[in-house]
């Protein structure tokens, strides 16, 4: 296998034609939902994987080119019973750092006493998500932006579907509490092949969390399927995008500051 590329080369402006097509889509998705608007303060839930750390980068980048400014934050949450390696902690802060964006990282434990001795997906995702909205209360931040790609939005459509007889999935931009706080998905439109491409060509500093049930979840089973529909149609992800309304998912544009609010 060729060795890796730099990612700093993508920080550089060295931007090769599907890169840069991985960003646009990132920028559609934020500017059609209005994901991300000037004056916001955004919480990155990075989980170390490809997906959160091709976000990370895909908005940094994008940020750049942009007329207004925000600020993000970069949060890890590292299992104490599964830690990841010294090294990457020092990668992940480097990656980071080249990215602009500031980074922190919670040793914190998976299996809380709240739990009572369970543990399932459901389970680690909402002491995950409870962890990031303490962190978002405490800074003042509005928004969480999460690595969800079109992938896992088409997975979880026929999870519900199928074994919940719900037509639902998970939004583009997700309200909590009445309003004061919403996790936002900019790679909501974005194939996983994209960041699994980029993990593969540059040198992402990609640390995979373990994971009791990684690979016997519902989930990871519905891959396979997914891909098989493919097949048959390639639009298939987008066929099931599409057929969700999110025109509920938009949020408010914000009021543009008057010039003395400026100074």
């Amino acid at each position: 296998m060729s060795e890796k590329i730099p990612y700093q080369d993508l920080l550089a402006g060295d931007i090769p034609p599907w890169v840069m097509r991985f960003i646009k889509s990132v920028g559609r998705a934020v500017s059609r939902y209005r994901m991300i608007q000037g004056g916001d303060e955004v919480v990155i839930a990075a989980s170390g994987g490809k997906d959160s750390l091709a976000m990370a980068l895909a908005l940094s980048i994008r940020r750049k080119w942009l007329p207004v400014s925000y600020s993000m934050k970069a949060v890890m949450i590292n299992w104490i019973e599964h830690p990841i390696p010294d090294e990457y902690r020092e990668k992940l802060e480097r990656y980071f750092s080249d990215l602009s964006i500031d980074f922190t990282i919670f040793d914190e434990p998976q299996f809380p006493d709240s739990f009572k001795g369970d543990f399932n997906c459901y389970l680690c995702a909402r002491n995950r998500r409870r962890i990031l909205f303490e962190y978002a209360e405490k800074t003042g931040a509005e928004l969480i932006a999460m690595g969800h790609h079109l992938d896992d939005l088409a997975e979880t459509t026929l999870m519900n579907l199928c074994f919940r007889a719900d037509f639902s999935t998970m939004k583009p931009v997700q309200e909590f509490f009445g309003g004061k706080m919403h996790i936002i998905r900019p790679m909501i439109e974005t194939h996983e092949s994209v960041t699994r491409r980029l993990a593969e060509v540059y040198d992402l500093p990609v640390v995979k969390p373990v994971c009791p049930y990684d690979q016997t979840n519902i989930r990871s089973q519905l891959k396979p399927v997914i891909s098989q529909l493919s097949h048959i149609d390639k639009l298939t992800r987008e066929h099931i995008y599409n057929a969700h309304d999110f025109s509920s998912s938009v949020l408010p544009e914000k009021p543009v500051p008057a010039e003395s609010d400026k100074r």
